[in-house]
């Protein structure tokens, strides 16, 4: 349930998904890519997922731990579920018309 309670908060998983490609992101690179978020909000997210052991602080910004990582392998299957949804949103939409 904590790990639910985590990935659940408001932009967690945006932040993890940004930082998926092993980049190192600085605080405002961070905020751009996830549409601007406030700074204390992205603060407090941040310090719940070092808590959490899923990022790190690195020299020049933050980077996923190696535990956060491991969480690579979520986003293909529900990148995958997402288009599948997309498709199935757009075909009835296009047979309303």
């Amino acid at each position: 349930m904590a790990l639910i309670d985590l990935l659940g908060r408001r932009w967690v998983l945006r932040i993890v998904f940004e930082l998926r490609e092993g980049e190192i992101l600085n605080f405002r690179e961070l905020q751009q890519r996830c549409g601007g978020m406030s700074s204390s909000v992205l603060n407090q997210r941040l310090a719940d997922l070092r808590e959490a052991g899923i990022v790190e602080s690195a020299p020049g910004g933050y980077r996923l731990t190696h535990e956060g990582r491991r969480m690579n392998e979520f986003f293909p299957p529900m990148e995958a579920w997402a288009a599948r949804r997309a498709r199935r949103v757009a075909a009835r939409s296009i047979g309303r018309e």
